[in-house]
């Protein structure tokens, strides 16, 4: 338990930072880690496009809500609707968050999930500044509860954030909790072809999503053991071949499973 929550607050001082400062090559899926063999210096919304990210639809939302983390781009598979209800999972600067609130408009509802203060500040402002009133950002841990109500949201969507917490399981069923009866989840994360002992796990690495991957199969069956019943593989890409990280292939899956 000790180290799982010195494990959290690493996360938290790492985010905080990006938040505060950025573009970081110490930040999830970095783009010096697994975006697609980006170098740091290019630009956050270059790193958006290059991971998935529609050029024009980009350029609808706050820039300053681009931060150039992130390993997919679920939002581009939810098939998100006019005045649905959509949580953003980890949603730091507010991308996805915005994205959706552009499609779901103002018959629908976002709301934008990280337990990072200077996120959820910099999310807020992002709103605020841009004339959002159909987004909301809460401080909240998936692990441990996610501050919204039991089936009460219609797409829950993701971007390679679970693999930050310790029990992948708790987050799935916390998911899994807040999705309506034929609700959808969509997220995108990475998964590794050789899981890191507990005792071998370096806390740096764990905030590049990296040392937290789990295997295909052992990422699914989280998935499953929550009470999902059977995840789709929408998309797979290589993110780091297998003579990178510790010769481990690390790739990037959008997973796709209804309630």
């Amino acid at each position: 338990m000790k180290d799982q929550q010195i494990m959290k607050e690493k996360v938290k001082e790492r985010y905080g930072k990006i938040a505060l400062a950025g573009i970081s090559s110490e930040g999830c899926c970095a783009p010096s880690e697994c975006c697609g063999g980006s170098s740091s210096d290019e630009s956050a919304v270059q790193i958006a496009k290059n991971i998935g990210y529609d050029s024009k639809e980009l350029k609808s939302i706050p820039e300053s809500s681009i931060l150039g983390v992130g390993c997919g781009a679920p939002v581009n598979f939810a098939d998100i609707s006019e005045g649905e209800v959509v949580a953003d999972i980890g949603s730091g600067g507010g991308i996805d968050v915005f994205l959706s609130a552009n499609k779901v408009k103002l018959s629908g509802k976002v709301i934008g999930i990280d337990m990072t203060d200077e996120m959820i500040e910099k999310a807020r402002n992002n709103a605020k500044q841009n004339g959002y009133t159909n987004v909301e950002f809460k401080k909240g841990d998936i692990e441990s509860g996610i501050p919204i109500e039991d089936n009460s949201t219609d797409v829950v969507i993701s971007n390679c954030v679970i693999n930050l917490t310790v029990d992948k399981v708790a987050a799935f069923k916390e998911i899994y909790r807040i999705l309506k009866r034929g609700g959808r989840m969509v997220i995108s994360d990475l998964i590794t072809d050789k899981e890191v002992p507990t005792h071998s796990v370096d806390s740096d690495k764990w905030c590049n999503c990296i040392d937290g991957a789990l295997t295909k199969e052992n990422y699914l069956a989280s998935i499953e053991k929550a009470g999902f019943q059977q995840p789709q593989i929408l998309e797979a890409k290589v993110h780091q071949e297998g003579d990178g990280i510790d010769n481990r292939k690390i790739t990037s899956l959008v997973i796709k499973e209804v309630k």
